[in-house]
């Protein structure tokens, strides 16, 4: 089932940047406005999908070489949703950010000889609040 709902994103994602890539200059606002809705959710998508695997890293096995890749696939994510936050409302663009944010400073201030389970363990709320405004922007902008 995992592999179907993967699948499928990535060809939405296929299709929405191929139509974005052939769009002409002549784009109504309303247009430009779907696009920009729908390059959003695309990306939100995506950081979605990434902070889960970052939320399902097993602190008992994980290491912090795994845990680097996660979070640093999150920050990517991250990236690429404020690029295209215009059409994000003002209360959701903050949960967002905020979200995000902390993320980042919770993960930039663990201390060099931590190890992934404690890591793991200690990035939890952080992780959760970044999943619960990424829902709460996806389901406000109507993403599938």
């Amino acid at each position: 089932m995992k592999r179907f709902v993967a699948s499928g994103l990535l060809c939405a994602a296929a299709v929405l940047g191929a139509s974005a890539c052939s769009s002409d200059d002549n784009a109504t606002p309303q247009e430009a406005a779907s696009s920009a809705s729908a390059a959003l959710c695309t990306n939100l998508v995506q950081l979605k999908s990434d902070n889960a695997a970052l939320k399902a890293l097993n602190p008992a096995t994980a290491t912090k070489d795994q845990l680097k890749s996660a979070y640093d696939a999150v920050q990517s994510d991250w990236k690429k949703v404020k690029e295209s936050t215009s059409a994000l409302k003002s209360a959701e663009k903050e949960a967002v950010t905020s979200a995000a944010e902390d993320l980042k400073k919770a993960y930039e201030n663990l201390p060099g000889d931590t190890t992934g389970k404690d890591a793991i363990t200690q990035l939890q709320p952080q992780i959760q609040a970044l999943d619960t405004a990424a829902n709460q922007a996806t389901t406000a902008n109507n993403c599938r």
